[in-house]
C-alpha cells in the first residue's frame, strides 16, 4: 500500500477533522482495524471506524464533536473507556491506546494505558492490527508491524503474538478466527489452528450470547460449511452445538448403511446460502435433521429408520435456543415450524393430492415459500438425473400450491363459522361440542368435502350438530 493509496483511504472529511482535533489536544491518533482491512480488501466502505489515540479517547471524541457542524452527541462508555459518535452514515468509536493482561477465569482484561505498539500487540489478528496515521506529520502512513498486508495478500488468518496466549487470554478470538475464515474464504495459519484445538475447552468461559453473534456471522457467510467444518475440526462445535456433532458418522448393519447426516446438513446450509439471505431460514437448514441422531434405529425388514425425527427435532430447537440464550420468540417458532414440516413437501412430491396440499398450506401459513426453499436446499444428490427429477417434482408441488390457494384460499384461514355462532345456533353454553363442530368444519374444508365459504360451512354445522344430538333454536 503506497502513500497515495493510504491517503485515498482517508478521503472522507471526517479524517481531517479527527486529525485537526487530535492536534488541538496534542495527541497521537490512528484509524485501526476493520476499516483499514476492508479498504485493502477493496470491500465496500466500512460504516464502523475505530480510532485509537495515545491518550484520552473520550476527550478526543468530544473535541471532534465540537469541530463538526451539527455538534453530534457523544455516547460515552465509561466502563470501557470508549466513546462513540455518529457522523452522516458512519459510527466512529474512540479509545485510548492500552495494554491488557488477563486472568485464567475471565476474558475481561485488566487494562492500563499504553502506546500504539501496545495496542497493536493486543489485537486478535495481524489483518486487524493495521493502522493508518491521522497525525499531521505523517497523515496516511500505514503501520503494519506484523505483516498484516502480506497475510491479506496470502489470505491467511494469523495472530500477532503467540496464538496459545492470544486464544487462552480471550477465547472468543477462536470463534472470530473461524468466522473471518468463513466470511473471507481465508485459511487459518497452521500453528494458530492447532492452538485453537488445544484451547477449545476455554470457550466455556464465553457467554452464550457472544458465541451466537459469531455463529450468526458464520451462517451469514457465503459458504457457511467452511466455518462449521473448522468448528468441528477444532473440537469447538461439540462444546457449542453437540446436536450437530451427534449426526456425524455412518453405521453399517447387515451391509446396510445410511448417509452421514452431519456432512449432508452442511451441504444443505451451503445450498440455502445460495438461495436465501434469511438468517433464520439458514438456522432451519442447519437444524433440520438434528432429530435424526436420537431417532436412528435399524429395522431388519426396511433398514435404517429415523421415525418422527422432524417432531423430535422441532422440540430440540427450543432446548437449543434456550441453552444458547437465543430469542425464544417468533424467530424460534419459525425455525421449529420449518424443522417440523421439513419432510412434508418431499412426501407430497410423489403424490400430489389437493387435500394434502390444502393441509400443507394450512399448517405452513405465510411460511410456505420458505418451507419449499428449505426442501429445495435439501436436495444434495450428486446424480444429475435424480437432481433434475427432484427439482421438477418440487416445481409441480409449487404450482399445485398456487393453484389450490387461488381456488380455496386456505392460507391462514379461519373456519367461516365462529364458536359464538355455534353457541347461538344451538343455544349452548361453552362445551366440548362447540370445539368438535369447529374442528369438523375445518377438516371438511381441508379434505375438500365442502368449499371454504360461509353458506357451505353453515349447512355442514347444522348437519354435524344433528349428528351430535343438538337441536337448532329455529325450525328448518
Amino acid at each position: 500500500m503506497d502513500e497515495n493509496s493510504s491517503k485515498e483511504a482517508l478521503q472522507n472529511p471526517i479524517f481531517s477533522i479527527i486529525s485537526k482535533s487530535s492536534k488541538q489536544l496534542n495527541l497521537e491518533t490512528y484509524v485501526i482495524g476493520g476499516f483499514v482491512r476492508d479498504y485493502l480488501l477493496k470491500k465496500e466502505n466500512a460504516k464502523d471506524i475505530d480510532v485509537v489515540t495515545v491518550g484520552n479517547g473520550i476527550a478526543l471524541a468530544k473535541q471532534v464533536a465540537k469541530n463538526l457542524s451539527g455538534k453530534p452527541k457523544v455516547q460515552i462508555f465509561k466502563t470501557y473507556g470508549t466513546a462513540m459518535l455518529r457522523y452522516q452514515n458512519l459510527e466512529i468509536e474512540f479509545v485510548g491506546a492500552r495494554k491488557e493482561s488477563y486472568s485464567e477465569e475471565s476474558r475481561n482484561p485488566t487494562v492500563s494505558t499504553g502506546t500504539l505498539e501496545d495496542d497493536q500487540n493486543r489485537r486478535d489478528f495481524t489483518i486487524n492490527a493495521l493502522a493508518l496515521s491521522l497525525n499531521e506529520s505523517n497523515f496516511g502512513e500505514l503501520l503494519d508491524p506484523f505483516g498484516g498486508v502480506k497475510d491479506l495478500q496470502n489470505q491467511i488468518i494469523r495472530t500477532p503474538l503467540d496464538p496459545n496466549i492470544t486464544y487462552s487470554d480471550d477465547p472468543l478470538r477462536m470463534m472470530r478466527a473461524i468466522r473471518f475464515a468463513s466470511q473471507l474464504g481465508f485459511e487459518i495459519e497452521e500453528e494458530s489452528l492447532k492452538a485453537i484445538t488445544r484451547n477449545a475447552s476455554r470457550i466455556d468461559i464465553i457467554t452464550r450470547e457472544r458465541i451466537v453473534v459469531e455463529l450468526n456471522k458464520i451462517l451469514e457467510s457465503p459458504k457457511p460449511s467452511v466455518g462449521f467444518l473448522l468448528l468441528e475440526k477444532t473440537n469447538l462445535l461439540e462444546r457449542i452445538l453437540p446436536e450437530l456433532t451427534a449426526l456425524k458418522g455412518v453405521e453399517e448393519v447387515e451391509g446396510q448403511t445410511h448417509k452421514d447426516n452431519f456432512y449432508h446438513t452442511l451441504e444443505v446450509v451451503d445450498n440455502m446460502a445460495q438461495f436465501s439471505n434469511d438468517l433464520w431460514l439458514r438456522w432451519a437448514a442447519l437444524l433440520h435433521d438434528i432429530g435424526k441422531a436420537p431417532t436412528k434405529r435399524f429395522d431388519k425388514r426396511i433398514g435404517w429408520t429415523f421415525h418422527s425425527h422432524e417432531f423430535v427435532g422441532s422440540k430440540m430447537v427450543y432446548k437449543l435456543f434456550k441453552r444458547l440464550k437465543m430469542p425464544l420468540n417468533d424467530k424460534m417458532k419459525f425455525v421449529q415450524k420449518m424443522v417440523l414440516l421439513s419432510s412434508r413437501p418431499i412426501v407430497l412430491a410423489t403424490d400430489v393430492t389437493d387435500s394434502a396440499i390444502r393441509r400443507l398450506i394450512f399448517d405452513a401459513g405465510d411460511d410456505i415459500d420458505s418451507l419449499m426453499t428449505l426442501c429445495e436446499a435439501d436436495i444434495t444428490t450428486k446424480n444429475p438425473k435424480k437432481y433434475k427429477n427432484y427439482r421438477k417434482n418440487f416445481e409441480i408441488v409449487r404450482e399445485k400450491i398456487q393453484e389450490v390457494e387461488e381456488r380455496d384460499h386456505i392460507r391462514n384461514f379461519q373456519p367461516p363459522i365462529s364458536g359464538e355462532e355455534i353457541m347461538k345456533t344451538f343455544n349452548l353454553q361453552p362445551c366440548r361440542e362447540i370445539g368438535q363442530i369447529k374442528e369438523a368444519i375445518k377438516e371438511a374444508i381441508l379434505e375438500g368435502e365442502i368449499p371454504n365459504d360461509y353458506e357451505a360451512s353453515y349447512q355442514f354445522m347444522l348437519k354435524k350438530g344433528k349428528e351430535l344430538g343438538l337441536t337448532p333454536n329455529f325450525t328448518e
